[in-house]
């Protein structure tokens, strides 16, 4: 029960934090692109790599507070619901364009993201 309330209090703070990052995205609305989601996605796996860097190589956190920060607020911060249905609107609008450059451009930098995180605090903590 009490893991479950760290992961439910850190799902609140990422679905929090991603919903002010779609409001701060509002007005960037060019060419359809759905800039929060990519921007969330992305920068969300860039975290998660600092995150577990942190936690394999200088803090010694229990699985509560791991699981707090990588399946509740890295989980609820990243979507992938959203980027699913943006791919459909995006299918839908026949723009297969701005689909393909999202799916693979979001699939390359979200890896890549992840990748950087991990070497950069990989770097810095040892």
């Amino acid at each position: 029960m009490k893991m479950l309330l760290f992961v439910a209090f850190g799902g609140a703070v990422g679905a929090s934090a991603r919903y002010a990052v779609s409001l701060a995205f509002i007005n960037i609305s060019c060419c359809q692109f759905p800039f929060s989601t990519f921007f969330v996605n992305t920068c969300g796996l860039f975290f998660l790599g600092v995150v577990l860097a942190l936690l394999d190589y200088s803090w010694s956190a229990s699985p509560e507070i791991r699981a707090f920060f990588v399946v509740g607020v890295l989980g609820g911060f990243t979507t992938f619901s959203a980027f699913s249905l943006d791919i459909l609107i995006l299918a839908e609008r026949q723009r297969l364009d701005l689909l393909a450059a999202y799916l693979f451009g979001t699939l390359i930098l979200s890896f890549a993201g992840l990748i950087a995180g991990l070497r950069l605090s990989r770097a810095i903590i040892t």
